[in-house]
């Protein structure tokens, strides 16, 4: 592409703003003429009758079911469903995700067919998940969930990799930019592009291409959404300079004229790590969103990309300390971002064209816009950020020319109903519960007072008109939305796991320097003046870089869940290490493993020899077994039972060890991997967790549960110890990779390839997280170890 291209590209742009002038210019004219006024007064009347209800004194005394909060996701769902509501609260949820993400005509007797077959499957999908998993998260909060639709359609690579790339963004994101709206925008967008996508097939599509297609709508989705945390949000921060600010500009608006993304170059500061990550990011998704495209959408997508950015560009570059900005200034580029913005995504999966769908789609883009700028306006002006209501809401009483952005917001309420939508009786419904419960959202979120100061300010042109508004906000009910439920479910999800993700590490951090100071051996005076050599053998092995995971796990459950006093179960964290660290040097001898680095260091017996090597693991599991004999504060039946559990497990430990070494050079089945996986690191996970039960003297089916957890957690965690093996980096591993392959060891990458073990790793993290369900206890931790599990790099 070429300065014809740079060309055409403003050509097409000042196109796209005289028609957005145009939209102005009759919506302004609306709005001098309050025409909106008797129209939509008339139809909020007629709205009204639905949604405002006389109640009789009856209704004071009954002893109905009492609305829940939306916050308890599966009571409300429930409640919604008990009193008869949800069919229409699905209905008008989805009609408006078809009207406003899908561009659709609400009188389209084909749009009215799906809307009611879609809203037949999401209530069959919400009574099912409300009726079974009432304590749980919602499915499209868990990635067990995430996983499980994908492994229905077929398209659990894409799932995977989708997985691996919002981690890497949530782990990259600095401090000034918001991680938590950084991921939900991004999984927003995914699920928007999956949907097109989705309505872009029909029931006759082969199941083959049906994968094929929502595979290609995940990446779609991942790339396209980039662009929102890593080009709107970062320009609007203020993490970069103000010349960074404008050098980055240059190399986004460069690769949408050329359609090739410049190079980096000689990028400097201290934000140059975080730039070439999202240049990389970047890079990869304008590649591949690239080079989808056919010949005949190419250039509507670099067209409707570079009207997005530059409208975006225009609106970033203001200062809300000028006062001089006109009418036209404010509104053309905020009509012409929301409406690109919608009209990009069929360009990215270069869909049909289909009759009505960018017209419906530029006049539609102001509504949401508007929408969402009054419900940011106060951190936008925090913020310093221009938009309509910020503007307006600093200048109103110097600028008598300056359009009220509340009145246009209402105006283009009645241009959309009447005028795009043709007046049909669906259409007013839906926009007008999607405006009153917004309206109904401010005033909670602001409290009565702030709200009521506010509507001072813009709802004053015609007091009848707004008074019928306020009385519809009071008054009015079922106006709620699902996607709003879902936006409130996912923001508290995303919180929360940002805390408990805080509080997992910040634990492990805690216990671990715990663990590590209840470990080293002291000096036996009984064997001076000779050197105690196996006590500094020992103590060698325990001092390297360990992780330390069973006996924290045993700490955090004993501790935390079971209520053992930490120091009674000191000498059972004592024996899991020991036993753990004794394990680790019989796998390094020449004899077995032959490994010359572990925990970041030499082996043992690089350092001393093989026999000392021998010695101290044998020294090491007498130890352990004179630690779980030393828990004299517990009840000696359990403590019995505990050692003879523990004997059991070290003898399961010795004979996977013993398979493993048998099966050097064949090819082992997935059956024999799996038996093979949980003898050599099933069993210490579950010991780990089972011990500390056996001491609290839990219930036989808990400790049930703890052992199918622990059965998939250990598959899940030697999987990726081979997939580490194949894929990590030796520095950060603190040991050789390609050991298993130098060794002729069958692996689960061997056996199933490094795709197919991904997905059995991803296999067992979902029965992992299942088993859960089964423990009646807080299983946070557990749930946070399985994603580390699944997600560590060493």
């Amino acid at each position: 592409m070429s300065v014809e291209f740079t060309n055409y590209s403003d050509t097409r742009y000042r196109l796209a703003e005289q028609k957005a002038a145009q939209y102005f210019s009759s919506l302004h004219g609306q709005v001098k003429e309050k025409t909106y006024v008797p129209v939509l007064t008339e139809d909020i009347e007629v709205w009204k009758r639905k949604h405002v209800r006389h109640r009789s004194w009856w209704t004071y005394f009954s002893r109905g079911k009492q609305k829940p909060d939306t916050r308890d996701y599966h009571r409300y769902i429930g409640w919604l469903n008990y009193t008869g509501k949800l069919d229409d609260y699905l209905d008008r949820s989805v009609s408006y995700i078809y009207m406003r993400d899908l561009g659709k005509a609400m009188d389209s007797p084909g749009t009215k067919a799906r809307i009611r077959q879609v809203v037949t499957g999401i209530k069959t999908h919400l009574l099912h998940s409300t009726g079974t998993n009432r304590e749980e998260q919602p499915d499209f909060l868990s990635l067990a969930g995430f996983y499980r639709w994908a492994q229905k359609e077929g398209v659990e690579t894409a799932a995977i990799w989708v997985i691996d790339k919002l981690g890497n963004v949530s782990v990259h994101i600095p401090k000034e930019l918001n991680a938590e709206q950084a991921q939900r925008k991004l999984i927003k967008i995914i699920l928007g592009v999956v949907l097109h996508v989705i309505e872009e097939m029909g029931e006759e599509t082969p199941p083959a291409e049906r994968s094929r297609r929502l595979d290609e709508a995940i990446r779609l989705g991942y790339s396209y959404g980039l662009t929102y945390p890593f080009i709107d949000d970062l320009l609007d921060s203020q993490l970069l300079t103000a010349g960074e600010k404008e050098r980055y500009s240059r190399m986004i608006r460069t690769a949408l004229l050329t359609g090739i993304v410049p190079e980096l170059g000689g990028w400097t500061g201290e934000n140059v790590e975080f730039i070439r990550y999202v240049h990389s990011e970047l890079r990869d998704a304008f590649e591949y969103i690239k080079g989808l495209q056919r010949p005949e959408t190419v250039s509507t997508f670099f067209e409707q990309s570079y009207v997005f950015f530059q409208s975006q560009d225009i609106d970033r570059d203001k200062d809300l300390n000028c006062a001089n900005y006109t009418n036209e200034e404010l509104y053309i580029p905020v009509i012409l971002k929301s409406a690109s913005s919608r009209l990009i995504v069929r360009s990215v999966i270069h869909a049909e064209v289909d009759e009505g769908f960018d017209h419906r789609t530029f006049y539609y883009g102001i509504y949401n816009q508007l929408a969402d700028d009054f419900a940011d306006m106060f951190d936008d002006m925090e913020g310093g950020a221009v938009t309509p209501y910020t503007y307006y809401l600093k200048y109103r009483n110097q600028r008598q020319d300056l359009v009220n952005p509340y009145e246009l917001y209402w105006t283009v309420i009645c241009h959309l109903i009447h005028n795009v939508f043709r007046s049909d009786a669906k259409t007013r419904e839906v926009i007008l519960d999607r405006a009153i419960n917004g309206l109904k959202r401010c005033k909670e979120r602001l409290g009565d007072d702030k709200y009521n100061e506010i509507m001072d300010i813009f709802a004053s042109g015609n007091l009848e008109f707004h008074h019928l508004v306020g009385q519809m906000v009071r008054k009015a009910e079922d106006v709620d939305f699902f996607d709003k439920l879902l936006r409130d479910q996912m923001n508290a999800f995303l919180k929360k796991d940002r805390q408990e993700k805080e509080d997992f590490q910040a634990t492990v951090r805690t216990v671990r320097d715990q663990i590590n100071s209840l470990l080293p051996i002291g000096q036996n005076n009984e064997t001076q003046p000779m050197k105690d050599t196996l006590t500094d053998a020992a103590n060698y092995s325990l001092e390297g870089d360990g992780k330390r995971l069973r006996p924290i796990l045993t700490w955090v459950m004993g501790v935390n869940e079971y209520g053992l006093n930490p120091s009674a179960i000191a000498p059972l964290l004592r024996s899991l290490e020991y036993m753990h660290t004794a394990s680790l040097i019989f796998d390094d001898l020449p004899s077995q493993d032959n490994a010359s680095t572990r925990r970041g260091r030499s082996t043992l017996h690089e350092v001393y020899d093989s026999a000392t090597a021998e010695l101290t693991g044998l020294f090491l599991i007498q130890r352990a077994i004179k630690e779980q004999a030393s828990l004299d504060r517990f009840d000696a039946k359990a403590v019995l039972a505990l050692m003879h559990y523990s004997a059991g497990k070290a003898e399961e430990i010795c004979r996977g060890q013993a398979m493993d070494l048998q099966s050097k050079g064949k090819a082992l089945t997935l059956a024999e991997l799996n038996m093979l996986c949980f003898y050599k690191t099933g069993a210490a996970f579950e010991a780990s967790l089972v011990m500390p039960a056996i001491l609290a003297q839990v219930e036989d089916d808990e400790i049930a549960g703890l052992k199918k957890f622990a059965y998939h957690a250990g598959i899940a965690f030697q999987i990726k110890d081979d997939l580490l093996d194949v894929e990590g980096d030796r520095q950060v591993l603190g040991k050789p990779t390609r050991k298993d392959l130098d060794n002729n060891s069958s692996t689960f990458v061997s056996v199933l390839g490094l795709d197919g073990a991904r997905k059995e790793m991803w296999e067992h993290y979902c029965l992992a997280v299942e088993a859960l369900r089964e423990v009646p206890r807080n299983t946070d931790f557990l749930k946070h170890l399985l994603d580390y599990l699944v997600n560590r790099d060493r």
